[in-house]
């Protein structure tokens, strides 16, 4: 159970493959990377430029043409441009690759097992990435944020599935220079007479949880539990309300989605609950509960 996310990504990740084919566009040019620049039946024209620091290449016969943030098909285009209206090619067909990436390391933050920055050569798929990354932890969300290199309103979510493989369908690639973020889930708590007190991650794909499923990650309420009394605290906006939680299981009272903070307390024999009767007992009986991953 703890370890249920980082399961799930090592299995996904033997299944994925290596296929690349769409990255020689999807990664946009910055100064300092280093291009190879060909035209068709012209192989004395062929040209390694570095992007300078003002992101234009020089380029033989014409000068330099501004090539940064494009990607390697727009500028090839800028370059075939230039080359006709400076009237040195009349129907030139430039190809432009990236050699080299001035910035080869993808950073891999949150909740993960080794967070740090890792080196990348060429873009890799997400499920790779985090692998970099020693997998998901046991309280990592499935919706995973990537914040492309140099522009920090470009960011791309990506939604780790339970499905295999649907999770491997939808990969996303991730450039060097990106930076992954694996935030941590919301977490619930269910304490009182339960048969496991403790805390639980939604880390299911839609990131909610209702009333009942965090009842059974908890082992279902105890025999000697009074359901009748059960209360809901929602720390998100400070209330209280008291629960038929009995009415909800009986089909008699629809169920609900739960919040990130919520506490769902279950009471026991009155004795025993004289110890943390007191919504402020339970809140702090929270911030001690065991964590645990939820399917």
């Amino acid at each position: 159970m703890k370890h249920i996310g980082n399961c799930v990504l090592s299995f996904l990740l033997i299944l994925t493959g290596t296929s690349m084919a769409q990255s020689t566009n999807s990664l946009l040019i910055r100064p300092g990377d280093q291009l190879h620049v060909s035209i068709m039946d012209m192989p004395d024209m062929e040209q390694t430029p570095r992007v300078t620091d003002k992101g234009e290449v020089p380029i033989q016969g014409v000068g330099d043409v501004r090539v940064a943030d494009m990607s390697p098909s727009e500028a090839a285009k800028a370059i075939e441009d230039r080359y006709i209206n400076a009237h040195f090619l009349n129907h030139p067909e430039v190809t432009v690759v990236v050699d080299q990436y001035a910035t080869q390391e993808v950073t891999i933050i949150g909740e993960v097992r080794t967070p740090g920055a890792y080196p990348i050569a060429t873009p890799r798929q997400i499920l790779d990435v985090i692998a970099l990354g020693g997998g998901l932890d046991g309280v990592a969300d499935r919706d995973i944020l990537i914040e492309r290199h140099g522009d920090q309103m470009n960011t791309v979510h990506y939604n780790l599935s339970n499905d295999g493989q649907e999770a491997i369908h939808d990969q996303v690639l991730v450039n060097p220079g990106d930076t992954v973020v694996v935030p941590r889930a919301g977490i619930v708590y269910v304490l009182g007479d339960v048969n496991r007190p403790g805390g639980y991650t939604m880390n299911n794909n839609q990131s909610k949880m209702t009333l009942l499923e965090a009842l059974a990650n908890a082992g279902g309420a105890a025999k000697t539990a009074k359901l009748a009394h059960t209360r809901l605290i929602r720390k998100a906006d400070h209330t209280e309300k008291q629960i038929a939680l009995g009415d909800i299981q009986d089909g008699k009272k629809p169920d609900f989605p739960m919040v990130a903070g919520d506490i769902l307390y279950v009471p026991f024999s009155y004795a025993k609950n004289l110890v943390i009767a007191s919504s402020a007992g339970i809140v702090s009986a929270s911030g001690t509960a065991a964590v645990y991953a939820a399917h």
